[in-house]
């Protein structure tokens, strides 16, 4: 098992940047897939951005952050980032980190079955 917490949230203004964080427990954390997700108010959630768990890293991103967000993950310390720039109004959200072990890319919410309680991100226009 592994628990996530997330960290790093905040009220910004549109055009800055924020650095998420997603801690984890647990000795395996490098065999877990990890994946960014968020939703904004009366909205489903929605997929941002995975970076899978074998040693290539291979990463995915929602075509909404595309060349603006960067996922990487720190198998040392535990810990998967979500680099966020040139934040927009529409990125407003609860952002949340998922977990599945040794899972592979999904970009549905139902693909992760260990989630953290989430960090709030607003961006003021």
């Amino acid at each position: 098992q592994v628990q996530l917490v997330e960290s790093g949230g905040g009220l910004v203004q549109a055009g800055a940047s924020l650095r998420l964080s997603c801690a984890a427990s647990g000795r395996t954390f490098s065999s877990y897939a990890i994946a960014w997700f968020r939703q904004a108010p009366g909205k489903e959630r929605e997929f941002v951005a995975h970076i899978n768990w074998s040693a290539v890293g291979s990463t995915f991103y929602a075509d909404s952050v595309k060349g603006r967000f960067t996922i990487s993950r720190d198998n040392a310390k535990n810990t998967v980032y979500l680099q966020m720039n040139s934040l927009k109004p529409e990125d407003t959200a609860v952002y949340y980190c998922a977990a599945k072990y040794r899972g592979t890319y999904y970009s549905t919410p139902t693909g992760y079955n260990y989630w953290g309680q989430g960090t709030q991100v607003t961006v003021s226009s």
